[in-house]
């Protein structure tokens, strides 16, 4: 205070306030620089992301296994894929997001700490996206909460009831994918080895909350509702190839959103993710297209896009962490493992998987998972080397034995809590309301007999 009083006799109270001032003015300055801050072109790439994500739902999805099924179920399965894309947006609005990237625990988040989406807005939330708006990030992340339940539909095309279609995708979104995503990528979530979590796994874009769970699901559920009345003796062909040869080119370019995105910037890192993905998917292709020539003697245009489709998934946990030649590796196995799956695995055991989910989704990204144990790369992602910290050490994640060993504990534990989930909320829902339509409205196609519609009138 008497110092105060000294530069007012000296300089005049005006000095004073133009000290004040200027004091107040670099307090502001420093504050500004200490909050985080968004960055415009970071936060245009992750509203591009979100909404390329979005499409692979609908249509990307939704146009693929529309085209696999016959004319009679075409708009019944196309509808379980476009019926998501409002019913994980309600559950991802009240309680959805705060289970997944809330506080919680190592297994769940906190579902009422973004009950209804309070105290998601403007202002980055650093612990998980700083350049972008917390708003932003959110969006994104809900984009992948639609799409991993609509994977399993595929598995059960023309025979479930849309009741129990309904109540197994609020059980299953609820108490398996939101859980799953804030194990992997939540703040303290088990298996987050950016946020301090317990076990480290590699899980860039979705490997085991999307594709090994769903996947995994799919075949539960094949299982359990058993095969289309008619299958393998009579021809169940897809009805328009087109259908599904537009739905694979827009996965595809969606999949730029799915990985890249996952960077949660527009930075390097997205571009390798991009990179990678690309190429990925383009060896998946030929691999599956190559064995089926060399197997049949003509390469097929399904098989060749359910190769791409496989390459993509496979590439997916591993984008963000390996170079373009191990992506192009990782694309060619995949291609390869999955071929088999679909052609030889499906076919030795039995089971009706109607548009090879678990073949496709579910193998292609154990594959997927368990390489990127071995090939994972610091110089791509240089924070898997400097971020896990254990016991007070620092642990790198590159690829190796030990991180193998990592991914492989991933993969079972998804595997089996997914299966094991999906297994009793179908047991639930069929005491509720039933499982499978009866046989006269399955022969009638779910067009008809659940939605009173039919997709082409003569």
């Amino acid at each position: 205070m008497n110092s105060t009083f000294r530069l007012a006799r000296r300089a005049g109270w005006s000095g004073v306030l133009l000290s004040l001032v200027t004091f107040s003015a670099r307090a502001q300055e420093a504050t500004s620089a200490a909050a985080p801050k968004i960055d415009t072109a970071d936060n245009v790439w992750m509203l591009v992301s979100a909404a390329l994500v979005l499409m692979m739902t609908g249509p990307g999805l939704a146009l693929f296994y529309g085209g696999l099924v016959r004319t009679k179920n075409v708009l019944g399965t196309m509808m379980q894929s476009f019926f998501l894309m409002s019913l994980v947006s309600m559950l991802w609005f009240v309680f959805g997001y705060g289970m997944a990237f809330g506080e919680g625990n190592a297994w769940v988040g906190n579902p009422l700490q973004y009950l209804f989406l309070k105290s998601v807005g403007g202002v980055p939330n650093a612990d998980y996206a700083p350049t972008i708006p917390h708003q932003t990030f959110m969006i994104y992340q809900m984009m992948f909460a639609i799409i991993t339940p609509g994977l399993i539909t595929g598995a059960f095309a023309e025979r479930m009831k849309f009741s129990a279609y309904v109540l197994l995708m609020l059980g299953w979104t609820t108490l398996v994918y939101f859980p799953l995503a804030h194990m992997v990528w939540g703040k303290g979530g088990y298996f987050n080895w950016a946020l301090g979590g317990h076990l480290p796994v590699l899980d860039f874009a979705g490997g085991t909350v999307v594709h090994i769970s769903s996947g995994v699901s799919a075949l539960v559920c094949a299982l359990v509702l058993g095969k289309r009345r008619g299958f393998p003796r009579e021809p169940m062909l897809p009805h328009n190839v087109v259908l599904s040869l537009i739905g694979t080119g827009l996965l595809w370019v969606g999949w730029f959103g799915f990985n890249a995105g996952s960077a949660l910037n527009g930075g390097t890192l997205a571009t390798s993710a991009f990179a990678a993905t690309h190429f990925a998917g383009a060896a998946g292709g030929l691999a599956w297209a190559f064995i089926e020539w060399w197997e049949k003697g003509r390469p097929s245009v399904l098989g060749a896009a359910s190769g791409m489709v496989a390459g993509l998934a496979t590439i997916t946990p591993a984008s963000g962490f390996v170079t373009i030649p191990a992506a192009v590796c990782i694309g060619l196995a995949g291609g390869t493992v999955c071929f088999l799956c679909v052609t030889k695995l499906k076919a030795k055991l039995g089971y009706d998987d109607s548009l090879d989910v678990f073949g496709v989704h579910c193998c292609g990204s154990v594959v997927g998972m368990l390489l990127v144990g071995l090939l994972a790369s610091a110089e791509v992602n240089p924070a898997i080397a400097t971020t896990f910290q254990k016991s007070g050490a620092t642990v790198s994640l590159a690829g190796g034995a030990g991180q193998f060993i990592n991914q492989l504990i991933a993969v079972v534990f998804t595997a089996v809590f997914a299966g094991l989930a999906t297994f009793v909320l179908l047991k639930i829902i069929a005491a509720i309301v039933g499982l499978r339509v009866d046989a006269e409205s399955e022969h009638a196609g779910l067009d008809v007999s659940e939605h009173g519609e039919s997709a082409y009138n003569e």
